[in-house]
């Protein structure tokens, strides 16, 4: 069953602000960070856009908060690492395969039926939200080019799309007559998404961040002014390094934490 839409609410005519998470990847200290970032920004809602496992240390404690967050109301949807817990996908790298190996024997049953019920894409108002892209969510494309997000953006009647999926933060937009273009949003800096436009936003990661800034990266969207606003939020990256090898993971995923690459 697809979460009932949480983006459109109010408290004395005021927006509430929701929080919303990519590629949370089973890392505890920066999700718990993010997450209390977003609550001093004012965030009371929130929404989960994929792959709350892999790499990381702790994916029971992540599946657990966010299965939490999901009965009290919020929108959760299913990435590739997830659906992978239950179908192992071998065109994935090989750290990533042990790391889901692990991963798969330290998950409950009731865990592994979380991820696997998770539905590809929800909808709430002009906003769209899964893990890749809109296209064809089941092929677990990653959008580079404009193009792409162009193709995305025009095969839903959503007019905004917000998805993850390569870890770096980007921001597509066009027009009905203008073909898509993209620019990287800067940190804490409100975005107004027009309404004479079309969207594709793509968060960074909360747990495995590759564009270069290691601090975990999330967005707080305000649905009735449309503006979205990506953030980072430091945490304690060296806590996290050490569980990741004093689990037997690949010395990659600890490593790359560090330089966000």
């Amino acid at each position: 069953m697809i979460p009932r839409p949480i983006l459109i609410a109010f408290r004395n005519g005021y927006p509430v602000l929701t929080a919303i998470f990519a590629d949370i990847h089973s890392n505890r200290e920066a999700f718990d960070a993010c997450l209390a970032d977003a609550r001093r920004r004012g965030a009371e809602h929130f929404a989960f856009l994929g792959d709350l496992v892999g790499y990381g240390a702790d994916p029971g404690y992540v599946v657990d908060r966010v299965a939490e967050f999901r009965e009290a109301g919020a929108l959760v949807v299913q990435g590739n690492h997830d659906a992978a817990i239950a179908i192992p996908q071998e065109n994935m790298n090989s750290y990533a395969r042990a790391a889901l190996d692990w991963t798969r024997d330290k998950l409950n049953a009731a865990q592994k039926d979380f991820l696997a019920g998770l539905p590809l894409t929800a909808e709430s108002g002009e906003t769209l939200f899964v893990h890749a892209e809109a296209y064809n969510p089941t092929h677990w494309t990653y959008i580079s080019r404009a193009s792409e997000a162009e193709r995305s953006m025009r095969s839903t009647d959503k007019r905004v799309t917000i998805s993850g999926h390569i870890h770096r933060p980007h921001l597509y937009h066009m027009t009905p007559h203008k073909p898509s273009s993209c620019f990287v949003p800067q940190a804490d800096v409100p975005i107004l998404l027009a309404k004479s436009h079309k969207w594709h936003a793509i968060l960074g990661s909360v747990g495995q961040p590759r564009d270069e800034i290691p601090s975990a990266a999330y967005a707080i969207y305000d649905d009735r002014s449309a503006l979205l606003t990506f953030q980072r939020a430091p945490y304690d990256i060296e806590r996290a390094a050490r569980k990741i090898k004093a689990a037997g993971l690949p010395a990659i995923l600890s490593a790359r934490l560090y330089i966000g690459r």
